[in-house]
């Protein structure tokens, strides 16, 4: 009887009774931080564009409430309905980033959407999830059989396909995570030594390749550790992010008052939401959304440690570097250390496909779970 009630006693003190409900807590939390950052990054850009502050933030909400369905959605069905599904969706997909190439508006230089009645539809990040699906499949089938992974596979080629299509576009830094999260899947999950040391030489290859393809690419990557060399060009937003950082010091400049966002920040509440979150919030509250990645990347891998299967193990990390790949990625990139890449930061940055596809695969994860804690019992 005493056990019990020291095990009752404990499990009252805890802030959550399982690693589901610590996720989808994370979520919240991030999802009204990211709400109010939106708005207050856009509402100077908003009222100077369209006459009001509150455009972007009315996109927003539309993109949470379709996201919570999206959530919902996915948290409801079996994951193991979407290995079965993969291949209408994969169709979809290719279909939708074959049609963005050719009927997609032009928006600086590049094609990446397509015009709905509520919101704009970004192929690309569908594709990452895709991915994800495809890569978790091929690697549990080969677990399950004890086969070794190999780098060349038809999935493999289906995902190289998909990274092929977001680069004509051009979207070098979705294209990147659309291949780099599966091939983080293919090491994680044990790639031998010498397919590794292939794949990095492919990499560079690869990479090198891009950036002679588009001759700007290699002058991002030439200012990043020195924005300062040119701050008026290539470095200037790299230099204004690290100016907007640092202005907020400890706890920052207030909500609402940060001056960056009065163009001086491009994209300063997309791909640099961040930085204007902290030049409002300061030090602690940059630290606040790291603590929350943390603990999210944290309990993610814990539901993917007790799957239930190999394959929900594999998807639910594919998941979790999806997340907290792109928010270390961004916040790399905010902070200088990388070159601008064009990746947001998951639920701060506005996005409305990447908001949405984001909260599906936080429902697929969630139902992981949910499933591996009911075969525990």
């Amino acid at each position: 009887m005493a056990e019990v009630q020291k095990r009752e006693l404990g499990a009252a003190k805890k802030f959550w009774t399982n690693d589901m409900e610590a996720i989808i807590a994370i979520t919240v939390v991030l999802l009204i931080l990211g709400t109010i950052n939106v708005f207050s990054s856009s509402f100077i850009f908003a009222e100077a564009e369209f006459d009001t502050p509150y455009f972007f933030l009315k996109r927003h909400v539309i993109n949470v409430f379709i996201g919570l369905i999206a959530f919902g959605v996915c948290l409801h069905f079996d994951y193991h309905v979407w290995r079965r599904w993969i291949v209408v969706i994969l169709g979809f997909t290719i279909i939708a980033l074959i049609a963005v190439l050719i009927v997609g508006p032009v928006v600086n230089g590049a094609r990446r959407w397509l015009p709905l009645v509520v919101v704009q539809f970004q192929p690309a990040e569908l594709a990452k999830l895709v991915a994800i699906m495809i890569a978790a499949s091929y690697i549990s089938l080969k677990i399950r059989l004890q086969q070794r992974l190999r780098l060349l596979s038809v999935q493999a080629a289906i995902i190289g396909l998909l990274f092929l299509l977001t680069e004509l576009e051009p979207d070098m830094g979705t294209a990147c995570i659309i291949l780099g999260i599966p091939t983080m899947m293919l090491i994680i999950s044990g790639l031998e030594k010498n397919d590794i040391l292939k794949l990095v030489g492919t990499g560079i290859l690869g990479v090198t390749a891009l950036i002679i393809k588009e001759p700007y690419r290699l002058e991002r990557l030439k200012i990043t550790y020195d924005p300062w060399s040119d701050a008026q060009n290539y470095g200037y937003q790299t230099v204004q992010s690290l100016s907007a950082i640092g202005s907020g010091e400890l706890t920052g400049m207030g909500l609402g008052v940060g001056v960056s966002k009065y163009d001086y920040l491009p994209e300063a509440h997309t791909d640099f939401a961040f930085a204007i979150f902290c030049q409002e919030n300061g030090f602690l509250g940059a630290i606040f959304v790291f603590l929350l990645f943390s603990a999210f990347a944290v309990y993610a891998a814990r539901i993917a440690n007790k799957a239930k299967d190999e394959y929900g193990q594999v998807l639910a990390m594919g998941v979790m570097i999806l997340v907290v790949g792109q928010a270390i990625a961004n916040l790399l990139m905010v902070g200088g250390l990388i070159p601008v890449v064009g990746v947001p930061l998951p639920f701060i940055s506005y996005g409305g496909t990447s908001l949405i596809i984001t909260m599906a695969a936080i429902g697929i994860l969630v139902n992981v779970g949910k499933q591996g804690d009911n075969s525990a019992h």
